[in-house]
């Protein structure tokens, strides 16, 4: 029994440094573009990214978030104007992010803009309390995605959407939930159609 978990730690160990062994080359020519940078997780993106050297594109809601945004970070990075719910300003978005990246194309895509909404007994709601957060959560980032896809192909890119472990399990009602079963389900129907092309 000792051998099984000695055997185990060590090709635990092994994997572990092999991992941490994996970089990146020349992080100075990938350009990663993220929504919701003005707070929180796509804030924290922005700047480890900037940090690793990565020319980092960061889509912010607000003029105030971009301009903090800046403060913290180097020349590399990039504020982009974005509301994930409009299509005239994701289309802005493209637009900008094409003319900063060329012909490099886009090496990663970070869907990480979301919002909770409220979370309630659904009998409690009304249909604009799912509304919001289905078109922040889902809808802009499936937008989103569709515009950068061509840029990603070019750089043979990534994409990271962000979800949650309640886009599996629904705790209770609001539109958070429907919103994130949605992004699982565009996540697997992209991995799918990107992995046969």
């Amino acid at each position: 029994m000792f051998g099984y978990i000695l055997g185990f730690l060590l090709i635990w160990f092994l994997c572990w440094w092999m991992r941490d062994k994996l970089k990146v080359g020349k992080v100075s020519d990938k350009n990663v573009f993220i929504t919701g940078c003005d707070t929180g997780f796509g804030n924290l993106a922005a700047k480890v990214l900037d940090r690793g050297g990565f020319r980092v594109l960061a889509g912010c809601l607000t003029e105030e978030g971009a301009q903090n945004l800046k403060e913290e970070t180097s020349s590399r990075l990039k504020t982009i104007p974005l509301d994930i719910t409009k299509s005239d300003s994701i289309e802005n978005a493209t637009d900008l992010i094409k003319l900063e990246v060329g012909n490099r194309g886009l090496w990663g895509l970070i869907n990480n803009a979301g919002i909770p909404g409220i979370l309630c007994p659904t009998d409690w709601l009304q249909i604009e309390h799912f509304r919001r957060p289905i078109e922040v959560n889902l809808l802009g980032p499936i937008e989103m995605t569709l515009k950068l896809l061509p840029l990603i192909k070019k750089a043979r890119g990534r994409i990271v959407n962000v979800s949650s472990v309640l886009g599996r399990l629904a705790l209770t009602g609001g539109g958070y939930f429907p919103s994130k079963f949605g992004m699982e389900a565009f996540n697997d129907s992209l991995r799918l159609t990107l992995t046969l092309q």
